[in-house]
């Protein structure tokens, strides 16, 4: 890796990775993804006038007691869209975001609040919630550009974008438009992400329900919380990955005389490689189960950096 390259590394990912649970262990993989919700300790200045029981789950999962329950504003918009039934909800649990990259994920969520897809209608990311620009309050944050990771501005709305991914799954909706990071994320599963870069790539959904969807959402902590609302409760919906062609992730070194001699010391966790076939199951009320495909995601491997002093 050359100097500047890994310059690029170490400036904008010494924070961002520290994934095991995602990690595959062996090739060939079967995985079923199981929802876990836990609820924790909170940050109570955020929830001032609120007395609702919030899931905080560990890792990102389903979720169903949000934070929003009681905020007036909220409750007018269900009234007025007549979308009083949870479809579905997600939070995306967010480890070690950037200052730059946490802003603009903040800004996107409360600019996401409040939007109504109309039945039959293709809901936009970019179009909703873009350009990321300056002009709109984006600040730069971290972004995937093929094996690199460099400063863009709305560097960290793909998290947005996942996380809607993940809910518009669960609500049993059309997906017309997803693309995966093209290096794996810490923050959902292999195969649940989606990546956006105005003018380029894009996520999208087609509302194919007989009423209007209200989409709400909101931050709290390293959380974030995103959730469908319309007039019918969505069937049973379960993720299912095969993970094949694994790559192992490489490691980098760099000499840090500070360290004990012959000591290493793990800067930032690799990701491996992997193809990951993706679908899901789907169970009516009536019993009935279907298969839906949602196509294959192929992640080349984030490094490993490693500080190590090798002096004699």
């Amino acid at each position: 890796m050359g100097k500047d390259k890994f310059s690029v590394f170490m400036a904008n990912l010494a924070m961002l990775l520290a994934l095991e649970s995602y990690t595959p262990e062996k090739t060939d993989q079967d995985l079923e993804i199981k929802e876990n919700c836990i609820e924790t300790q909170i940050d109570d200045s955020k929830l001032e006038n609120k007395e609702v029981d919030i899931d905080m789950p560990d890792e990102s999962s389903s979720v169903t007691n949000l934070p929003w329950v009681n905020d007036e504003k909220f409750l007018k918009a269900q009234e007025k869209n007549n979308a009083n039934v949870l479809m579905a909800a997600y939070c995306s649990v967010l480890i070690n975001p950037l200052p730059g990259e946490e802003f603009n994920v903040d800004l996107a969520a409360k600019s996401l609040v409040g939007t109504v897809v109309y039945p039959q209608d293709i809901f936009s990311q970019n179009k909703t919630l873009g350009p990321y620009t300056e002009s709109r309050g984006y600040r730069k944050g971290a972004s995937y550009s093929g094996s690199n990771i460099i400063q863009t501005e709305g560097g960290g709305v793909c998290k947005i974008a996942s996380t809607l991914y993940n809910v518009a799954i669960l609500s049993n909706l059309d997906i017309v438009e997803r693309h995966n990071h093209t290096m794996p994320v810490n923050y959902v599963p292999y195969g649940q992400d989606a990546t956006v870069a105005y003018g380029a790539k894009d996520f999208k959904f087609r509302n194919n329900k007989g009423f209007p969807i209200l989409i709400w959402s909101e931050i709290i902590g390293n959380r974030l919380y995103i959730g469908f609302y319309g007039q019918e409760v969505s069937p049973e919906v379960n993720w299912n990955h095969k993970i094949t062609n694994i790559v192992k992730a490489p490691k980098y070194y760099r000499e840090n005389p500070d360290l004990k001699e012959r000591e290493e010391k793990v800067i930032l966790k690799g990701i491996d490689g992997a193809l990951v076939e993706s679908w899901v199951t789907i169970r009516q009320e009536n019993g009935e189960i279907k298969t839906k495909n949602l196509g294959i995601s192929r992640y080349i491997p984030m490094p490993y950096i490693i500080e190590v002093n090798r002096q004699d």
